[in-house]
């Protein structure tokens, strides 16, 4: 991973990680998730607000395609697969439960793995460019991982809209839904960003970190239990036939052999 695919800065007491793969759609390679969970997990004790974006038109665009088929034409790809769910568990679970609140800012489309990083944080400002899809079962695999933090952010019910007819959630419907909280557009993003920041700065830091806990507390063990099913069915559902099938019909532009 080239060092600026991730970039960090700290801003008083606020933490800014951008995703800084634009010309790929910041798509997530096993390299990146292991860079952003070393940076959750080294975390400055001064940090009152972790501020989650991405660079370009894009947030997040699934796992990285062509990782994804190198991996799937290893000998061992099995292992991998369940390395990558591993990693990829970790950074949601780190982010998650992280000691402060955090802030997820979108700017354009998050897809798959992409979601999974938005529902992680606590708060969620979103301009009128943000799309929302889960399109894993039209590849022949599972949103499992995200899924957990799905029905906890938005209810099973939505959560099945989603999942099972693969349909986009744009901004007004996403807000409907308690995927996103604030709208904002796209000229007025670092206006309303930086409000967002000053209101989170008013608490105080040891209230924010106890309330978040205490917001957390009655579905932490339940996350973290489906989490370790989740890895399990993430990685088994990569190694099947659909999914092979549907990762080469993604990337020859065709309809998969089940339509």
């Amino acid at each position: 991973m080239q060092p600026t695919e991730l970039l960090v800065a700290t801003e008083g007491d606020v933490l800014h990680i951008t995703l800084n793969r634009p010309a790929k759609r910041n798509a997530l390679t096993r390299a990146m998730l292991k860079e952003l969970l070393a940076v959750l997990q080294g975390l400055p004790t001064t940090t009152r607000l972790i501020v989650l974006r991405a660079s370009g038109p894009v947030f997040c665009a699934v796992m990285d395609l062509q990782e994804m088929q190198d991996n799937a034409a290893q000998p061992n790809s099995a292992e991998l697969w369940q390395q990558d769910a591993d990693i990829y568990r970790q950074v949601l679970e780190t982010l998650t439960f992280a000691p402060c609140p955090t802030l997820c800012v979108v700017q354009g489309p998050a897809l798959a793995g992409g979601v999974g990083l938005v529902l992680a944080c606590d708060m969620v400002l979103a301009t009128e460019a943000a799309s929302f899809s889960l399109p894993e079962p039209k590849r022949g695999i599972i949103a499992a991982m995200v899924l957990p933090l799905l029905v906890l952010r938005i209810g099973q019910g939505p959560a099945s809209w989603l999942l099972l007819s693969g349909q986009t959630l744009f901004p007004e419907e996403a807000r409907r839904f308690g995927l996103i909280h604030q709208s904002t557009s796209g000229a007025t993003l670092d206006q309303d960003l930086s409000a967002a920041i000053t209101a989170v700065l008013t608490g105080a830091p040891g209230a924010l970190s106890a309330t978040k806990q205490q917001l957390l507390n009655p579905v932490a063990e339940r996350l973290k239990s489906d989490w370790d099913s989740a890895a399990q069915v993430s990685a088994a559902a990569r190694t099947q036939p659909e999914a092979r099938e549907g990762l080469q019909a993604f990337l020859e532009r065709r309809n998969p052999n089940w339509l």
